[in-house]
């Protein structure tokens, strides 16, 4: 599990910052099955600025947007291939070779400086819950929100308020073939009911290539009866108030945390060997080399740094528990880790291997487990947790050139763990030995436990989800301290500006500080300790990481956040020129570029301007401004879907390399574009078929344009190799289905199926594919049933559109391989961008958020067409 998965960046830590020690490693080898990952949208705030690869959280029901972007989604359309299961915002989009800078007026530039995007070695919840009561003696009535998700929220009473169980309200609804219809009446403040409005929201479809949707027929099942009660949600945002450093919950009950069960020994046959000779560990022992033989193919165990920390590590371990065969281990080349790296892989082969019965029953096993961590009690009602799991020991994996990866992370017990809950509630009692470290009852902050983890000697902490009425206001707040910021950004810039020629060296100092992390989107910078990464900010720049090339050019070269490379080649005004030059002057270049300015100094500077403000607001604000500026003129008026969706993703791909969100290109990026390659190949292979068909019927075809030019790379041993694929995936499928038939009848107690059935199945598909290479270089071609010529003009026509979309999927794919775009969308973007140019531009908002981040930002749905950041 990844420890990032533990953490939520609140304003509210009273134990100090803490640093993100990368993937745990999963129990012994790997195989811990309560420290499975869930990758989804992490619950991080902006300081929590890491990779959307390696952020996990539990995974959660949709909210259902309202209002314009709601009624707005059933007609939308998704152009995008039917069975491609990669999310289309995920999807990377072809770079610009300049940055946008924040304020600037066109896609290419901003206030006239270019930029270079940045290289980089790094790769890279929940719904709200149940709303059981709600605040009545203070305030006006609240709206409520009917909504599909079966769990709903409200943020906690204010001080001295009551809290009283609230109806809900019956809602029925009209189920249709092709499209649901539903009816919510919305209590005004002065408690009258408005009109019923009616909301059509299209199930989910598959879309066809000319855009359109293709209704879905119903699913079989239970279907609810009218009248039945549909959840609610409270409404938070329409009645949020700013308990910022104040009580922030007047209850709270909840249930700890989850440990990982102990480690157990490996059977007496599986050995690490030491100079050939079978090594006998005692159980402590052989667990830290479990760690290390389950990496063992991975790159961490080819890098150096990694190795030399965990033999450093092991050898501590290996002093209070030495092996029993008196083996005494000096030197790490000659360990052999293999046969317990074997080991592992058969045990994981053995996992995969189980049949579907027996993943549901374990899967079942491991929910019933974990049922009662899931929720907390937050002032009488229900909300989810977003990370209960204690991470389990394992390797320190980091991020970037991290000096202590490889470094051991000890087992966390209920000694070193503090417990925030409310008072008088009943004391959680862990399930390992122990007690808790202590239990207190902070109603100031919103973190439900913490620990103190031993590489780095940060806090971790267990936060509610994203999707909790808590964590939303916080985030809104966040978003909307940016936007205050945009009514104080000239007077900020003049002042900075005059301030570049101040003759008060500190003055000078800052406001040149200031250029860069207003224009740059640089992070502040915190100093660092002698065993932490050497990575630094905008006040910590040493005169070595920035070199002046004639006549306003400055070039950046070091280590940002997480040991990821920044280098941007930038022109500069002509006086911050002339100041770098001046603060180098005399300087070694392991001296401070800054030596008057630290960040405690401006972003008290800052918070003069206005209240709150600090280098991190000022990186959200220019986030959001160049994502705006970017849609509103990159966003083509008459496009397909998908191609609304490659300017969405090329204006988030500016946004994150301004803000240095770069990843190097994924290992299986090649395997990836060869598999959508053949993909696409294949489409146009089904166009061919259809067009053969149509020569068959009438030569004739054969003169119109549109049919007259064959596919240009389909080639016969292509086409060969694939008819013979297509020919075994359906006598696979057969296969399938015979086996999950017969599991079926054996389980109801009836006689299996004999094996003539699945022969027949697949001696018909060996008749068809003979069939088909017959057709093979004929230029003719027949279906297995026949058609009107109409029908398949129109299936060619499909299929031309399904090409083009494909066509657009990969260009996009193929130039966001070295793009982070989830980083930004989760911390830098106000998600009200995002749902009003949905809306406006009849994009399914689905195609951007996923299910999390749909809980995460459910305030942001409500925005109309022509909100503006």
């Amino acid at each position: 599990m990844s420890s990032d998965a533990y953490m939520s960046s609140d304003d509210d830590r009273p134990l100090g910052d803490f640093q993100n020690d990368g993937k745990a490693n999963t129990g012994r080898g790997g195989a811990n099955v309560y420290a499975k990952e869930e990758a989804s949208d992490s619950p991080m705030s902006e300081d929590e600025d890491m990779p959307l690869s390696q952020v996990t959280v539990p995974k959660s029901e949709p909210v259902t947007p309202t209002k314009s972007l709601r009624r707005k989604r059933a007609a939308a359309l998704d152009s995008s291939s039917e069975d491609d299961d990669t999310p289309l915002a995920s999807s990377p989009v072809k770079q610009s070779s300049t940055i946008p800078m924040p304020g600037t007026s066109k896609a290419s530039t901003v206030n006239g400086h270019k930029a270079v995007k940045a290289e980089s070695d790094n790769k890279r919840s929940s719904t709200t819950a149940k709303k059981q009561r709600a605040p009545t003696k203070k305030g006006p009535p609240q709206k409520k929100l009917k909504r599909e998700d079966p769990d709903a929220s409200e943020p906690p009473a204010s001080e001295g308020e009551e809290l009283t169980p609230v109806k809900k309200e019956k809602v029925s609804r009209k189920r249709k073939s092709k499209v649901k219809e539903e009816t919510d009446a919305d209590v005004e403040d002065n408690g009258k009911s408005k009109p019923t409005k009616k909301r059509v929201t299209s199930k989910k479809v598959k879309d066809g290539a000319d855009g359109s949707a293709t209704p879905q027929p119903k699913k079989k099942g239970k279907v609810k009866d009218e009248g039945e009660d549909e959840e609610e949600v409270y409404r938070w945002w329409e009645a949020q108030q700013n308990n910022d450093g104040e009580v922030k919950w007047q209850t709270l009950e909840h249930n700890g945390v989850i440990f990982p069960p102990p480690y157990e020994s490996l059977p007496s046959n599986v050995k690490m060997r030491y100079k050939g000779k079978e090594v006998d560990l005692p159980s402590e022992s052989e667990e830290v080399a479990g760690f290390y033989a389950a990496m063992l193919e991975t790159e961490h165990a080819q890098d150096a740094t990694f190795n030399k920390n965990f033999f450093d590590d092991w050898l501590k371990v290996l002093q209070d528990y030495p092996p029993r065969n008196k083996i005494k281990i000096t030197k790490f080349e000659d360990c052999d880790f293999r046969p317990m790296f074997e080991h592992f892989e058969a045990e994981k082969a053995k996992k995969k291997a189980l049949s579907t019965a027996e993943k549901k029953e374990l899967k079942k096993q491991k929910d019933l487990f974990e049922e009662k961590y899931v929720t907390c009690l937050l002032d009488g009602r229900k909300e989810k947790v977003g990370n209960f799991r204690v991470e389990p020991p394992g390797l320190f994996r980091g991020r970037g050139d991290h000096p202590k990866k490889g470094a051991l992370k000890f087992r966390v017990r209920p000694d070193d763990i503090t417990i925030n809950i409310g008072e008088g509630t009943p004391i959680p009692v862990p399930n390992m030995p122990g007690q808790w470290k202590a239990i207190v009852h902070d109603q100031t902050v919103t973190w439900l436990a913490n620990w103190v983890e031993n590489v780095n000697g940060n806090y971790k902490y267990v936060f509610l989800a994203a999707g909790s009425s808590l964590k939303g206001q916080s985030d809104m707040q966040k978003f909307e301290k940016a936007r205050e910021l945009k009514n104080h950004v000239d007077r900020i810039r003049k002042d900075y500006s005059a301030d570049l020629r101040s003759k008060v060296m500190a003055d000078r100092q800052r406001a040149t500080a200031m250029y860069f992390i207003d224009k740059l989107a640089l992070r502040a910078g915190n100093e660092k300790g002698e065993d932490e990464a050497d990575t630094v900010g905008c006040c910590s720049l040493r005169c070595e990481h920035v070199t002046l090339e004639a006549p306003d050019f400055l070039i950046f070269d070091f280590l940002g956040k997480d040991s990821i490379r920044y280098y941007n080649r930038v022109s500069v005004d002509p006086q911050v020129f002339k100041n770098i030059k001046l603060f180098k002057d005399n300087k070694e270049d392991s001296d401070n570029l800054f030596d008057r300015v630290n960040t405690s100094l401006l972003n008290k500077h800052l918070a003069s301007y206005m209240k709150g403000l600090t280098a991190k607001v000022f990186r959200t604000y220019n986030a959001s401004i160049t994502f705006q500026q970017q849609l509103d003129e990159g966003t083509p008026a008459d496009a397909t879907i998908q191609e609304k969706l490659n300017a969405y993703n090329h204006a988030n791909r500016m946004v994150a390399i301004l803000c240095n969100h770069q990843r190097s290109a994924p290992k299986t990026h090649e395997q990836s574009m060869g598999k959508m390659r053949d993909r696409l190949r294949s489409l146009k292979y089904d166009r061919m078929k259809l067009r053969h068909v149509l020569f068959n019927m009438d030569p004739r075809f054969k003169k119109q344009k549109q049919y007259a030019d064959d596919e240009s790379d389909l080639d016969d041993d292509w086409i060969e190799d694939h008819e013979k694929s297509l020919k075994n995936k359906e006598i696979e499928k057969a296969e399938k289905k015979f086996a999950k038939d017969n599991e079926k009848l054996v389980q109801e107690g009836n006689k299996p199926q004999p094996d003539s059935v699945l022969q027949e199945k697949v001696e018909a598909a060996e008749a068809e594919y003979k069939r088909v290479a017959e057709e093979r270089g004929t230029g003719k071609a027949k279906l297995k049933r026949d058609r009107a010529p109409e029908k398949i003009e129109e299936a060619v026509q499909k299929l031309n559109e399904k090409i083009k979309t494909f066509k657009l999927q990969m260009d996009d794919r193929e130039a966001g391989k070295e793009v982070a775009l989830g980083t930004s969308k989760i911390n830098y973007l106000d998600p009200r961008i995002t749902a009003a140019w949905c809306s406006a531009h009849n994009v399914p908002i689905e195609k951007i958020f996923s299910k999390t981040l749909l809980a995460k930002f459910p305030w942001a749905m409500e925005v109309d067409d022509a909100w503006k950041f």
